[in-house]
């Protein structure tokens, strides 16, 4: 039983949504700009290069932060030259709790 007496067991499987959304590093930010909007989502997985690659991220606010504030056209700025990169991940079988204390740790919130 956990401390609130509730002996549930909660994986990160059971607080994922059911899809992935991805783009390709060259795409630009206009690009992921749109697919966000068109989406209804505030962030992207990118997708690896190859097998030796690692997967990134890039959020709305990398976007605001890297383009937007800095007054650069996005048709010119490819998501690989703003995203963060490796993206942090979690095995969708984690108990959510210890997922939690992670992301906590390195400041992500999403």
């Amino acid at each position: 039983m956990n401390e609130q007496g509730d002996d549930r067991v909660i994986r990160v499987s059971d607080l994922m949504g059911p899809e992935v959304h991805t783009i390709d590093g060259l795409a630009t930010a206009a690009e992921a700009m749109a697919a966000m909007k068109q989406l209804q989502i505030s962030s992207l997985v990118v997708n690896r290069r190859d097998d030796d690659d690692e997967l990134g991220i890039v959020t709305v606010s990398d976007l605001a932060r890297e383009v937007i504030t800095r007054d650069r056209a996005p048709d010119r700025v490819n998501v690989y030259e703003i995203m963060t990169k490796p993206a942090l991940t979690v095995r969708s079988g984690m108990l959510a709790r210890y997922a939690v204390r992670l992301l906590v740790r390195f400041g992500v919130s999403r």
